[in-house]
């Protein structure tokens, strides 16, 4: 009995060991995140079940906003507060139906991990290749970078191309061929959520 419960009280301990390591360890951070990802998207329940544990794991572990701001480019700054606003909550929605569109639809994923590599732009990239049933296998480098202590994902480099990069690029590009309306933008980008919501629906 006495063993039983020193066992009990020693677990958080060891719960508070794995995220010390993981909040010290880029290559542990990733591998808690991915061992995240991987268990919801193996796991036998529904999409909307998905789908929300994957939003939660995206609200704990990404820069939801730092990314949005970074997508948006030169034209943040020409935006309202509330064009912001509302951008920044859209652009979320967008970003978990992203990540649960590309990953949610399989099952039996795994993946591999490589060696750190430290970047001049103050984050570090952690090699990983993605192996998913009757598909190629896919190199996925993660951008982190450090925010007050803890580490946030920034970027997913997929086969070379970066992900808020092309987003970026997409978004100038129709702001260009709309009068640089952000508006617009936050308009279209609804509409697209709506339309992947009755397809999900």
């Amino acid at each position: 009995m006495l063993r039983r419960r020193l066992l009990l009280q020693a677990l958080p301990l060891i719960g508070l060991a794995r995220f010390a390591q993981a909040a010290a360890d880029p290559a542990a951070f990733v591998k808690e995140v991915g061992d995240q990802l991987v268990a919801v998207i193996n796991s036998p329940g529904s999409f909307s079940d998905k789908r929300a544990q994957l939003r939660a794991i995206v609200d704990r572990h990404v820069d939801v906003e730092g990314i949005a701001r970074f997508c948006l480019g030169r034209y943040w700054h020409r935006a309202t507060p509330e064009q912001q606003r509302q951008y920044v909550s859209i652009f979320h929605d967008v970003l978990v139906n992203s990540i649960t569109g590309h990953l949610g639809e399989y099952k039996g994923v795994h993946y591999t991990m490589g060696r750190v590599t430290p970047h001049d732009d103050n984050t570090v990239w952690v090699p990983t290749t993605i192996y998913r049933p009757n598909n190629p296998p896919a190199d996925v480098q993660w951008v982190i970078a450090s925010q007050g202590g803890d580490f946030k994902i920034e970027d997913l480099v997929v086969e070379g191309t970066s992900l808020r990069l092309t987003q970026r690029s997409d978004y100038a590009s129709y702001l260009q061929h709309h009068n640089d309306d952000v508006g617009a933008l936050i308009e279209a980008m609804r509409r697209l959520l709506a339309q992947q919501s009755e397809q999900k629906g």
